[in-house]
């Protein structure tokens, strides 16, 4: 990632409060009835502002939090202190550097699609561990952004890429996540070998 690139996410972090609440998605998972994830170590790779890192770590997840920008690193810091929560905060370039560590019980990214990476999360996962991983789909052109196709998945893209782990839960179409409706994919997927 360019240093022009790094300075406009920290213009963008700094110019907008971002949602707070952790995605729907995520606390449909970890609350709800049908999943058991128990809680260890967690990874939320591209964090932004740590509204999913918080969640993990007031259900119990010491969390480690990645992002390339350290004004929304920042932030979330400054709200996990006020929730007296303790998250390790990193600034990272997920384009150049690698993803710290293995051995994640649980590893999340939300709105954040980078191919390359896909290998290494599924390498830092421990065996028996989780990833749930929600991102844009290439219908959200139609409707607003993100409208480059790089940052979108094709239909079944994601649910392709985790064959070769249990998928839990897999889904795809127009959702609201208390926002506007936007299109995307999700998958809760298990490592077993």
């Amino acid at each position: 990632m360019s240093a022009d690139d790094r300075l406009r996410w920290d213009r963008q972090h700094a110019e907008s409060s971002g949602p707070e609440e952790a995605s729907s998605f995520l606390r449909e998972i970890c609350t709800g009835e049908h999943w058991q994830i128990p809680t260890g170590r967690a990874l939320d790779v591209a964090c932004g502002k740590g509204r999913n890192a918080l969640f993990l770590a007031v259900q119990g997840f010491d969390v480690t939090a990645l992002d390339v920008s350290a004004v929304a690193l920042s932030e979330g810091q400054r709200r996990a202190e006020e929730k007296d929560l303790r998250i390790t905060w990193l600034e990272i370039d997920l384009e150049k550097d690698r993803l710290p560590g293995t051995g994640y019980d649980l590893i999340v990214d939300f709105n954040y699609l980078q191919r390359a990476i896909l290998p290494q999360i599924k390498a830092a996962v421990r065996l028996g561990g989780f990833v749930i991983f929600e991102t844009y789909l290439i219908d959200q052109q139609k409707i607003g952004h993100p409208k480059n196709p790089a940052y979108l998945l094709a239909h079944n893209e994601l649910l392709n890429a985790f064959g070769d782990f249990r998928v839990l839960f897999y889904r795809e179409g127009k959702f609201a996540d208390g926002r506007e409706p936007s299109f995307r994919a999700g998958i809760l997927a298990q490592k077993l070998t």
